[in-house]
């Protein structure tokens, strides 16, 4: 049983060493918006996800265009000895979920009010390498 632990453990680590995450809190746009941005980027290689947020106008794009190079940096800090090229990195998971939310009311018609809702988000962006080869 210990030894089934152990290799358990070290092919848990193996794996460890292959992603790299970065997270995004609190970001003052909404999670529809954001998710629109995100779902460009799902699954694809590290090298064409930097092209398409560099070249796309919304806002959002930006903010996550600095997430996923947060992540590559993380994942470089991890793998000092191997190089991004040769890794293959692609983005594993990106997942927007919603964040805290700022209620304001506006003044409405007839003595009423209408309540505003300042959405944020939470992100998350996870790295995962295609090469398996590596020690």
């Amino acid at each position: 049983m210990g030894v089934r632990k152990k290799q358990m453990a070290e092919r848990i680590k193996a794996e460890k060493q292959q992603i790299a995450f970065a997270k995004l809190n609190n970001c003052p746009t909404s999670p529809r918006k954001m998710r629109l941005v995100a779902d460009l980027v799902r699954g694809v290689q590290v090298e064409k996800a930097l092209a398409i947020l560099k070249f796309n106008s919304k806002e959002a794009s930006r903010r996550i265009e600095k997430l996923l190079l947060s992540a590559i940096a993380n994942w470089q800090a991890k793998n000092e000895d191997a190089s991004i090229e040769e890794a293959e990195l692609f983005v594993k998971e990106i997942r927007v979920d919603g964040g805290s939310m700022l209620k304001r009311l506006r003044p409405a018609p007839q003595g009423r009010a209408h309540r505003i809702r300042k959405r944020s988000n939470h992100v998350t962006l996870v790295l995962g390498s295609n090469n398996n080869t590596q020690s």
